[in-house]
């Protein structure tokens, strides 16, 4: 079985699916860590979803039929990643988690968040 690498790990600045792989992979991790109860449960089922769906709705926005379809799948990828934000501090805020466990991944997905906000905006002035 083949490791997923960390954040920490060098890659090429712009190959946003292996960031995003590897962001799902830390998303899972953190998911495992939070607590069996049931709203560890609960959060972690939402934040997997969430967290995961990126990087495969990324890899279907790279075969898009149209420009307005491309711009569409982004904007999907932007909503799944904004959401994980928000789960990630309800994990902070609710105590599940201590918040220097989770700050680096909550500064991961701003990252991410703004790539793809600079990549819809390109996307629509291309698409005119």
């Amino acid at each position: 079985m083949g490791s997923v690498p960390n954040a920490t790990d060098e890659r090429e600045p712009c190959d946003l699916k292996a960031r995003l792989v590897t962001f799902a992979a830390r998303v899972l991790r953190l998911a495992k860590a939070l607590p069996k109860s049931a709203e560890g449960r609960h959060i972690a089922d939402q934040i997997v979803r969430s967290g995961t769906s990126p990087a495969p709705n990324y890899a279907e926005a790279q075969d898009a039929e149209s420009a307005a379809d491309f711009v569409h799948k982004l904007k999907v990828v932007l909503k799944e990643l904004r959401e994980t934000e928000v789960w990630l501090l309800i994990i902070v805020e609710s105590g599940l988690l201590k918040d220097a466990v989770v700050q680096p991944l909550i500064d991961e997905t701003n990252e991410l968040i703004s790539i793809f906000v600079a990549s819809v905006k390109t996307a629509r002035k291309k698409k005119r």
